[in-house]
């Protein structure tokens, strides 16, 4: 008899709205590192944490944050000149060789 393992659907997708709420409240918080349930006490709304879940699984695909052991960072940097730097920068190491 073979096991199935079935990725089951959300039976709610979050709003844009909730998606920009938790983007607005990682960019300002204080801290450099969140935790989920230091997130969800600064949330100004009450969110489901099957939602924040998918949440913030997005903003880390599109590389907005990043999700480490310690917690929640937003990394997400939009800033012009740095973004042209590092497209247009060289790795150092391959200077060195």
């Amino acid at each position: 008899m073979s096991q199935k393992t079935e990725q089951k659907e959300p039976l709610h997708w979050p709003t844009l709205n909730t998606v920009m709420m938790v983007e607005e409240c990682l960019k300002n918080t204080n801290e450099s590192v969140v935790s989920v349930a230091d997130l969800k006490r600064k949330l100004p709304r009450q969110v489901n944490h099957n939602t924040l879940m998918i949440i913030l699984q997005y903003l880390e695909k599109s590389n907005k944050i990043a999700v480490t052991l310690k917690g929640i960072t937003w990394i997400h940097n939009t800033n012009l000149n740095l973004r042209r730097a590092i497209k247009d920068g060289f790795e150092l190491w391959k200077v060195l060789e």
